[in-house]
């Protein structure tokens, strides 16, 4: 054999390793191409009903919300006039409940004259203490600080 017919073996050997790695590498694309492409089907089999819930949801969302907002316009209406109602209230009787609390006053006042010529005076309050949860008299206060 001479030097050219050993090179073109060598060639045709490489070229046939070559050819057999690039067909192993097609054959395993060849699978993952066939895995993904289930997947895919897959993921849009369980996407397309995920969807139309997800619609239907937002609706409902939608519809719930209106509801809400028409009862809180309606809670603020009933709340305006509440509101009027009781400054009426507090418009038409407050003004006489004072004069009546007054005149009242007046009376009371008139008839303690009329007694003992002078108004009971205001009784003395004792101031106390709270220490601990329990009440101290003024004079034992004194006598603890000094």
């Amino acid at each position: 054999m001479t030097g050219g017919e050993v090179a073109g073996i060598l060639v045709a050997v490489f070229w046939a390793i070559l050819v057999s790695f690039l067909a192993v590498v097609l054959v395993r694309l060849a699978q993952t191409l066939r895995a993904t492409t289930k997947l895919v089907a897959d993921v849009t089999e369980q996407a397309v009903p995920l969807l139309a819930d997800a619609s239907a949801t937002v609706r409902s969302a939608q519809t719930q919300l209106d509801r809400v907002d028409a009862i809180a316009s309606d809670v603020q209406e009933v709340t305006s006039n509440a509101s009027a109602l009781s400054s009426t209230v507090a418009s038409t009787f407050g003004g006489p409940l004072v004069k009546v609390a007054a005149f009242g006053y007046g009376v009371r006042k008139a008839l303690g004259r009329e007694r003992g010529g002078r108004e009971e005076a205001p009784r003395a309050t004792t101031r106390r203490t709270v220490i601990v949860g329990r009440t101290v008299p003024l004079a034992r206060r004194r006598k603890q600080k000094g």
